[in-house]
């Protein structure tokens, strides 16, 4: 889940440094108040490193083809019908969730930084901000959620493996992960419109990659101190919610493994070091967030590259973690990548044949 929500400023909401000038429109929004409010927001981004940008592209670019390409093919093998039958129970079904949910994570963002890149300046319509808000902070709530689901279902499966098929039905599941897209969509959506319905007369230019939350809510005209209240709850809520439960979930699962021979020790520790593993990562990732912005020696610059970073590092890492520590998932890749070798020469000696 996204942290920033919990960046809740002392300073006035008039309390900024002046902000970047532009001529990309002839506009009063750009340094003083428009009377008839901001219809778009400057994204400063990266603007300040010049040239060094490309590198960072480069690296954004590569590292979102790469988690869009790992995360599809966690999501075609799970729903293909002729992979290993084994891929097709519940862990994998949350897996394969927790994957679309990161492959329009990342997209709700990096595609529009990757073009800020390459453009003296970056705009984006109120609207479209203050969807993209929503969609980052919402998706990224969901995909708690659905940790925290793959967290009761390890419980399940090895503290009640009895009981677990009659348990852990699809309607279940279902269920499960319709509850994750909710809590994240009760998490987000009151301080969202909160901060929509806020008066912005200028300046428009966000100090963030993104539509940030704590940085759109600064360029408010007016109190913001209900919106950063509402934000504060409800972060909270959706941090202790999900972590409670999946802490909750991983302290019943190590009672019960501590009663096991050391064989089955080994084994249901294997089915849970995956998750636990990228859980680890989120939530440490996020703290890192948390502090930057607490930090006060730190420049924009750094604590938007952090940003990044948390937004992009667990995305990218989930389908490598689980590629590389999950034995059916690797020789589910390597059956795929066979048949398909196979029918890539199958093809080209009948297109040879016909010649």
């Amino acid at each position: 889940m996204e942290l920033w929500p919990l960046q809740v400023s002392l300073e006035s909401p008039r309390d900024s440094d002046p902000p970047m000038s532009t001529s990309h429109r002839s506009s009063s929004v750009n340094g003083t108040r428009e009377p008839d409010g901001v219809t778009f927001f400057i994204l400063q981004g990266l603007s300040s490193l010049g040239d060094r940008q490309m590198i960072l592209f480069v690296i954004l670019l590569l590292g979102y083809i790469i988690t869009q390409g790992g995360n599809s093919m966690i999501i075609f093998l799970v729903q293909n019908k002729a992979t290993d039958p084994k891929l097709h129970s519940p862990m994998y079904f949350f897996l394969a969730n927790l994957s679309f949910v990161d492959m329009v994570y990342t997209t709700t963002t990096i595609p529009k930084m990757l073009v800020g890149f390459l453009s003296d300046v970056s705009t984006i319509s109120v609207p479209g901000c203050f969807l993209q808000m929503f969609f980052f902070i919402q998706l990224g709530i969901t995909s708690r959620g659905i940790l925290t689901a793959m967290a009761y279902d390890r419980y399940l499966a090895i503290c009640h493996p009895l009981h677990y098929t009659s348990i852990m039905t699809q309607h279940i599941q279902l269920l499960l992960i319709a509850g994750a897209w909710a809590f994240g969509t009760f998490c987000t959506l009151p301080a969202n419109l909160i901060t929509w319905h806020q008066p912005y007369c200028g300046p428009n230019v966000v100090k963030h990659g993104w539509g940030d939350p704590s940085s759109v809510r600064r360029l408010a005209c007016a109190d913001t101190s209900v919106d950063n209240t509402v934000s504060l709850s409800l972060a909270l809520v959706a941090l202790l919610t999900t972590g409670v439960l999946i802490l909750t979930s991983y302290v019943l699962i190590g009672i019960s493994v501590s009663r096991m021979s050391v064989a089955q020790r080994l084994k249901a520790f294997g089915t849970c070091v995956s998750h636990l593993t990228v859980v680890s990562i989120s939530y440490t990732a996020a703290s890192f967030v948390y502090i930057s912005y607490r930090v006060g020696n730190l420049s924009p610059e750094v604590r938007i590259i952090v940003a990044v970073l948390y937004a992009a590092l667990t995305p990218f890492l989930n389908p490598v973690i689980y590629s590389l520590r999950n034995k059916e998932l690797q020789e589910s890749i390597r059956r795929t990548l066979v048949r398909f070798r196979s029918a890539t020469v199958s093809v080209t000696k009948d297109i040879s044949t016909v010649s």
